[in-house]
């Protein structure tokens, strides 16, 4: 797969989505939750920068689930980070197939070539290619077949318009008077198994006369206008025959085989476009996912299927089969471990490790995996932990993101979820970056709360997570401000915004928390059917005009979702 590559700064060389080449090192992706917050971007980049510390057997590559936030944007730009590659389907791909490497070959080569290149690659499908590497077409094991099954037509060989070249290297023949260049592309094949008398009823023009070496015959032919006389038995021709084949413009072939063999072969040289098929291929693309393509495979009855680059070059040939060996792709969460939250297709990879802060969510995995999960308020604390008990030294860029990431999460040492664990990690990683949190998390906060710029879509889903409660499908949003006025003045645009969501994310009910951070508390809006009672069951708060006061509710983590999962439960049990 001639693919364009790229070095990276570790010296390997990949394509153009990350990918090592054949005998580099597996690529193993960091990556936080949709709607990423600062936590998710900032923690898939220092973990993946301390994996790639201890751990050299992997490249390890950070990435995001989706758009960052203007609050993320400003970390990324305050401590030169470059913004995580964008990873929004995590499903395997063809090129993480076993693709089979079939030369493509020339349309104008013998049935015979093609079937010993079909022997000696032990393959069922040749791919025919043109100058340009540009699939034309496909010949199958069952095409040759019903080539001698099912045609009996003796202009065959003419109307497939046959190179006199694969003649004679399926006859292993020489040519005696003729253009080899040329092309045998009118009349029928006769063998001339009667005397000349006879043979004269039978011959016309342009005709293909397979015979042997006696010279009557062979006058006959060429007297008879015949446009090719192949003599057998590597008899010699006359120079009488010759020079009257040359005037009449009579090619003679002169091959060792006998009669039989001639006429048992002559259509073996024939070329594979009269046979191939042209139209309607079902091709794919190194890029294309497995999963959209296994439906396709099971509903065709083609044995083997072209791939082509990005650029329409042909690539190989996969099958059926060839799903069952595909590669999955490295893959360890940050900051989630719920399958509604994850990059799609997220049980198709192969997870390796989760980090998380999180409660336990729906994820499984096929086999056993390192997961580490601590009731701290941030993962970018855990990540902390595990740079000093690993010994390894924290660049300045590095301490500011986690830094940033614990102040972020933990609304400057305000949320609930914040620990002592919180606070310490905070305070040296700041040290390290130069910073103080007091200082800069004001900073932080406010270039992430510009809010009146923003559409109501972008404002709803820039921290936006889906939970399962049993049957119930939650999803729920945060915005947090120091800015209590700048909260009030998007609540009325967000409220229809709502409506929209619970129509089109398959969910049960939305909400969206409102969160001041000077006044430690939230206002929440509701949508959906029972939304106002669960609101009210959880906290005793009524619900006027789609929204309730919280007072002293900032954590989405520790209070909404604990609150609401009680709630829930209390309401089926009723």
């Amino acid at each position: 797969m001639e693919e364009k590559t790229k070095l990276t700064q570790t010296g390997d060389r990949r394509d153009e989505d990350g990918w090592a080449d054949p005998g580099q090192k597996r690529t193993v992706y960091v990556v936080g939750h949709k709607n990423p917050d600062t936590d998710s971007i900032c923690s898939a980049i220092a973990y993946a920068y301390l994996k790639s510390k201890v751990n050299d057997s992997c490249h390890y590559v950070p990435a995001r689930a989706g758009q960052v936030s203007a609050e993320t944007q400003y970390v990324l730009e305050r401590f030169q980070s470059k913004v995580p590659r964008l990873l929004d389907n995590i499903g395997t791909r063809v090129k993480d197939m076993e693709i089979r490497k079939v030369p493509g070959v020339r349309s104008d080569i013998s049935l015979k070539d093609a079937w010993t290149l079909m022997t000696t690659e032990n393959v069922f499908t040749l791919p025919i290619t043109n100058e340009e590497n540009r699939l034309q077409g496909l010949i199958t094991i069952n095409d040759i077949a019903q080539s001698y099954m099912e045609r009996h037509d003796s202009n065959i060989v003419s109307v497939a318009r046959t190179p006199y070249r694969n003649i004679l290297k399926t006859l292993d023949a020489e040519m005696v008077v003729g253009d080899p260049d040329g092309y045998f592309d009118q009349g029928k094949v006769l063998i001339a198994a009667a005397n000349p008398d006879v043979m004269e009823n039978y011959i016309d023009e342009h005709d293909m006369i397979i015979l042997g070496n006696r010279y009557e015959s062979q006058l006959c032919a060429i007297e008879m206008k015949a446009g090719c006389i192949v003599v057998c038995l590597g008899a010699p021709v006359s120079r009488t025959i010759k020079r009257l084949a040359e005037e009449r413009r009579c090619t003679i072939i002169v091959t060792p085989l006998e009669t039989y063999a001639v006429a048992r072969l002559i259509n073996q040289s024939m070329p594979v476009d009269f046979f191939m098929r042209k139209e309607n291929l079902m091709t794919f693309r190194v890029d294309d996912y497995t999963e959209n393509i296994r439906d396709t495979m099971s509903k065709k009855r083609y044995r083997d299927f072209p791939i082509l680059d990005k650029k329409g070059h042909y690539v190989g040939m996969i099958s059926r089969r060839n799903l069952l060996g595909v590669h999955k792709r490295g893959l360890i969460l940050v900051d989630h471990n719920e399958v509604s939250q994850a990059v799609d297709n997220v049980l198709d990879a192969e997870i390796i490790e989760i980090i998380d802060h999180h409660r336990l969510g729906s994820l499984e995995t096929m086999t056993p995996v390192y997961f580490r999960n601590q009731p701290v308020g941030c993962t970018g604390t855990i990540i902390y932990q595990m740079f000093c008990e690993q010994h390894v030294e924290i660049p300045p860029d590095i301490a500011g993101l986690m830094c940033s990431a614990i102040l972020s999460d933990t609304l400057m040492f305000r949320s609930p979820t914040c620990t002592s664990m919180d606070v310490n990690a905070a305070r040296a990683l700041a040290e390290i970056a130069g910073i103080e949190c007091e200082t800069y998390a004001p900073q932080m906060f406010a270039a992430g709360s510009d809010l009146i710029s923003k559409t109501p879509e972008e404002i709803l889903y820039q921290d936006f997570k889906k939970f399962e409660f049993g049957d119930l499908n939650l999803g729920i949003g945060q915005v947090t401000s120091m800015n209590a006025d700048e909260l009030q003045n998007i609540k009325s645009r967000l409220l229809p915004v709502l409506e929209k969501a619970l129509d089109g994310r398959d969910t049960n009910m939305v909400f969206l928390m409102l969160t001041n951070i000077i006044e430690e508390s939230t206002e929440l809006l509701c949508c959906g059917k029972d939304s106002d009672n669960l609101v009210e069951e959880a906290y005793h708060q009524k619900v006027a005009g789609g929204s309730a006061r919280l007072p002293g509710v900032v954590s989405r983590k520790k209070q909404l979702v604990p609150d609401f999962m009680a709630a829930i439960s209390r309401l089926t049990a009723v």
